[in-house]
């Protein structure tokens, strides 16, 4: 099974490896396997790597850039900038511990879609455009906390909860949209990438 679990990632459509690295400001690059680059960058770094026909993948659990938690104000401009470079970018991101789940797609510069779901804290930080096919399919990314919640009832706020995202859900739009990094064999990548920091980042150890 490839990454995807308890991480953030860029999906990039008909944009080459080199590309998507240089929009990114990577530094530091080593040219490294799937296998190695997406360990890599689960402990730091950021792997960018072509793995299927029309997709290029940017994967960094910690250090994908600054402002890539979609809780930050500066995700929205940050991913717009990149989509202005790139074209068609989305991103995803999911960690079980904190129920963080996160989707945004933007294309040609505009942020069409961005959803974000704190289970910590039970926050919707980020609600923008019209949720998609898949998402109404799956009965997420339509609900935040609306006006009056603190006067909800138990059964409500039950409601509300069911109505949340799951690690589970970012996978499923991540595979309607375009590419869901769970379908890609490890072993069915032959051809390698480049792994790399983005500006201000520096190796803490060997990746």
């Amino acid at each position: 099974m490839s990454f995807g679990y308890k991480t953030s990632w860029l999906a990039v459509r008909d944009a080459a490896p080199e590309e998507v690295a240089d929009a990114l400001g990577l530094q530091n690059r080593r040219i490294m396997d799937w296998i190695d680059g997406t360990n890599a960058a689960y402990r730091q770094g950021v792997f960018v790597a072509r793995p299927v026909p029309g997709w290029t993948i940017a994967h960094g659990r910690i250090h994908l850039a600054v402002g890539t938690e979609a809780t930050d104000p500066r995700f929205p401009a940050w991913l717009q900038m990149l989509s202005t470079q790139l074209g068609d970018v989305q991103f995803f991101a999911t960690d079980r511990i904190g129920e963080y789940h996160a989707w945004a797609k933007a294309e040609s510069g505009a942020l069409t879609r961005a959803y974000c779901y704190i289970g910590m804290s039970g926050d919707v930080p980020l609600h923008i455009g019209e949720p998609t096919g898949v998402e109404l399919e799956l009965g997420v990314g339509q609900r935040w906390l609306e006006d009056g919640w603190q006067d909800w009832r138990e059964s409500e706020l039950d409601a509300w909860s069911a109505a949340m995202p799951s690690e589970h859900h970012v996978m499923r739009i991540a595979q309607n949209w375009g590419i869901c990094p769970l379908d890609i064999p490890d072993d069915a990548v032959d051809v390698p990438g480049i792994h790399g920091f983005p500006p201000g980042v520096e190796p803490s150890r060997k990746p």
